[in-house]
């Protein structure tokens, strides 16, 4: 860990194993240390993020990762849910996209242009991103 930095912990939701798997490889590739939980679905999130169900002891993360459309409960539901939670006020959250019209949908919801990416997500711009928020920091181990 960095001296006097934060690892921020890092909460994927999506349910393409492809995108799970380019996200994921990619962490890997640029040897990011952050630890990333990743769940399939809006409803196992939600519970996830309050709390409940199978994840009472639930870490709250630090960055969300939200792709829009999910299973069951969908990713604008969640986004409602974590914005209507003052615990969860501090939450960062990176909208995961995969078109101009869900971009559109993105704005008229209030969120801004910096925190949504097209899919699959372009690590550069993702850590570019976490390393504004001003009491975190991803790691890269670069000793390899």
């Amino acid at each position: 860990m960095t001296p006097g930095f934060d690892l921020a912990r890092i909460l994927l939701v999506e349910d393409d194993e492809g995108d799970i798997a380019y996200t994921l490889d990619e962490f890997r590739e640029h040897r990011m240390r952050n630890p990333v939980t990743v769940l399939r679905d809006g409803l196992e999130a939600i519970e996830f993020l309050e709390r409940r169900g199978a994840h009472p002891d639930a870490p709250t993360p630090d960055i969300l990762l939200l792709d829009l459309n999910l299973p069951g409960v969908d990713g604008r539901v969640v986004l409602d849910r974590v914005l209507g939670n003052p615990r969860l006020a501090d939450l960062t959250v990176v909208v995961l996209t995969s078109s101009p019209l869900e971009e559109q949908l993105l704005r008229d919801f209030g969120v801004p242009t910096e925190f949504y990416f097209r899919k699959p997500v372009d690590f550069a711009q993702l850590a570019a991103l976490i390393r504004g928020i001003d009491q975190f920091s991803i790691v890269v181990d670069r000793a390899r």
